[in-house]
């Protein structure tokens, strides 16, 4: 189950993060929120959601082995929502934005914890 959620998650994260990059705009229109000024930073983050999604696919064949990937995408998955609060509470993002969240990180909490903790009661080696 591991290798599949790893995959799913490997295509989502190419396909999410070459429509930001093709279409950065969209988002910002859907969620009723103005445009911002550097488009292309919000491209940077589709080309890193992009380059994570390969990094799923290639920890897939071994989720176990390459924990240290499911362990880096899963504290990004952590701090993407507590930033999108943040954002929220200061009225720079709207709540229509969070679809984002919900897809690109929520969704992935428990998948990829039970990985790591398959990690951990294997071994016990987590951080070593």
């Amino acid at each position: 189950m591991h290798k599949t959620i790893l995959k799913l998650a490997g295509v989502y994260n190419v396909i999410w993060g070459s429509f930001v990059v093709l279409f950065p705009h969209l988002m910002f229109d859907w969620a009723g929120m103005e445009r911002p000024n550097y488009l292309e930073l919000w491209q940077c983050v589709g080309m890193i959601v992009g380059v994570y999604g390969v990094g799923y696919w290639i920890a897939a064949s071994d989720p176990i082995k390459h924990f240290p990937i499911v362990l880096v995408g899963f504290l990004g998955k952590i701090f993407g929502p507590i930033g999108f609060a943040q954002a929220l509470w200061t009225g720079k993002f709207s709540l229509g934005f969070g679809i984002n969240i919900l897809f690109n990180d929520l969704i992935w909490w428990i998948p990829f914890f039970l990985i790591l903790k398959e990690k951990w009661r294997r071994d016990r080696t987590f951080l070593q």
